[in-house]
């Protein structure tokens, strides 16, 4: 459906003759205005006087696994040759030069391509198998190895992106170029979400010990989808949605009597242009005058008990701290929130690798292990969906000189290692293999755009079938490229 069809559809015949004479000007201004009613396609969830729809009426496509995700994305790219794709052969080839036969001639960073060297660096630490199948976990992740019986892991992850920018704008929107609608925003579009409030999509940052890489709003941004869908960032402390608080002097009621009036306004402006963000501006001012009282309610862990805290670690009474947030992850939950995304910087690792990965994992480790135990305990493992990833593994040769406390590892897209937990996955598996190096994938790829197909699909929606009609075309997140379903890892 695109713009023009849209208007059509929202036309009564009253406004229709009430505005026949002034059609292409009161499309103009409203270009004008803001730009919205012809750049993108309206949102098809939205009918006159704000009144908004759970979602798109034909989904989900089947029954849905997943009712949330909470997505735990480890942003810089974590070492997978150090966390969980261990093999005994790696410690056999440590301080070799890589084979040429294996690069095979694969694109580097610009800042290995002048190494004249690269040596194979074998992981730094011990690993031993955990759980039913007997799966490899690096001794830097001692709860996450408690929980593999409840987790798909999957170690053929394989995209195209080989610098930060480009692979984590692929992952999270489906395409390296900006500009597009990112998973939250899709899920958000698509399902909306059965708490009217809070936002269908919650977004949280922390940080940990290592070299940081910048985050970008555009990673939760709505694209090309109406404005209403991007994702809404919450920060630890007081104040934890900018701008949300009414200023000094203006309360509760003097608020309302405030959007009051601008939703007439508003609205008289909607009923003579017809521009559908004029009723997403709508509803994005009501959503933030009931997030004045649902928020701090949320963030207020007071009536936590003290076994809560000591579950999800040292760090969970810290605002701010991923730990926390991993509360506040399941708590939201608990409320029906669909889609969140923790963003954990850190783990950029060119340098020093030993040191700073082994921190950050002891920043992550419990909390991510916590929050699937947590989940579990309370019955609400099956319908939520835990993710944790991160944009591109490591390489298995050294960034700089090879030595045993200040080696790095260079990006590496060719393969890496996610895992899944609840929401209609499998518990205790591993799928993909790669090569005696970590370099290749020999048994089951898995494209970010295969993963992305496989989250939609727990939420009960076909890849194929959701889709939104900008700039002359069918735009959809997982791309005009086949994708697959990853059907091996589902119960």
């Amino acid at each position: 459906m695109n713009e023009l069809n849209q208007i059509q559809n929202n036309v009564t015949r009253r406004q229709l003759l009430a505005n026949a004479s002034r059609p292409i000007g009161a499309a103009a201004l409203a270009s004008l205005m803001g730009g919205s009613a012809m750049a993108s396609t309206p949102d098809q969830t939205q009918f006159p006087g704000g009144k908004v729809t759970p979602g798109l009426p034909e989904l989900p496509n089947f029954e849905r696994k997943a009712k949330s995700i909470i997505y735990l994305f480890m942003c810089g790219g974590p070492s997978h040759i150090d966390t969980f794709d261990f093999k005994p052969e790696l410690r056999k080839i440590h301080g070799t030069e890589l084979p040429d036969s294996i690069r095979n001639g694969q694109r580097i960073t610009g800042m290995t391509s002048g190494q004249k060297n690269f040596p194979c660096v074998a992981p730094m630490f011990n690993f031993k198998k955990f759980g039913q199948h007997g799966t490899y976990v690096s001794e830097i992740l001692p709860h996450t190895a408690n929980i593999v019986d409840d987790i798909a892991i999957i170690k053929s992850v394989n995209t195209e992106a080989i610098n930060h920018d480009p692979a984590i704008t692929f992952i999270n929107t489906g395409n390296q170029q900006p500009g597009r609608a990112s998973l939250g925003s899709w899920v958000s579009y698509g399902l909306g979400s059965p708490n009217d409030n809070f936002p269908a999509y919650v977004v949280m940052i922390s940080k940990g010990p290592g070299q940081k890489q910048a985050l970008y709003e555009r990673l939760w941004s709505s694209g090309f989808l109406p404005s209403k869908h991007q994702g809404v960032k919450m920060r630890g402390g007081s104040d934890p949605v900018l701008y949300l608080n009414n200023p000094n002097g203006v309360d509760r009621p003097m608020r309302r009597r405030m959007l009051d009036r601008i939703r007439d306004i508003n609205q008289e402006h909607y009923d003579q242009f017809l521009d559908p963000e004029t009723q997403t501006r709508i509803a994005q001012y009501e959503m933030a005058f009931r997030m004045q009282a649902s928020v701090p309610e949320l963030m207020d862990l007071s009536n936590e008990p003290e076994y809560i805290f000591e579950m999800y670690g040292p760090d969970s009474k810290k605002p701010g701290t991923f730990a926390r947030n991993c509360i506040i992850a399941r708590r939201m939950a608990e409320r029906g929130i669909p889609m969140q995304q923790l963003f954990h910087r850190g783990w950029d690792q060119h340098g020093s690798l030993p040191k700073l990965i082994r921190g950050q994992c002891q920043t992550i480790d419990q909390p991510s292990a916590a929050l699937v135990q947590d989940l579990k305990q309370r019955g609400m493992l099956d319908e939520t969906l835990v993710i944790w990833g991160g944009e591109f593994g490591r390489t298995i040769y050294s960034q700089g000189a090879l030595t045993k406390d200040n080696h790095g590892r260079d990006h590496h897209g060719r393969c890496f290692t996610m895992w899944m937990a609840g929401g209609g996955v499998k518990g205790g598996v591993e799928y993909g293999k790669t090569d005696d190096y970590s370099y290749n994938i020999v048994e089951n790829p898995v494209h970010i755009r295969d993963f992305n197909a496989t989250i939609l699909h727990q939420l009960g929606i076909d890849h194929n079938k959701l889709s939104f009609r900008s700039q002359g075309l069918d735009q959809k997140l997982t791309g005009v490229e086949p994708a697959r379903v990853v059907k091996e890892i589902l119960v």
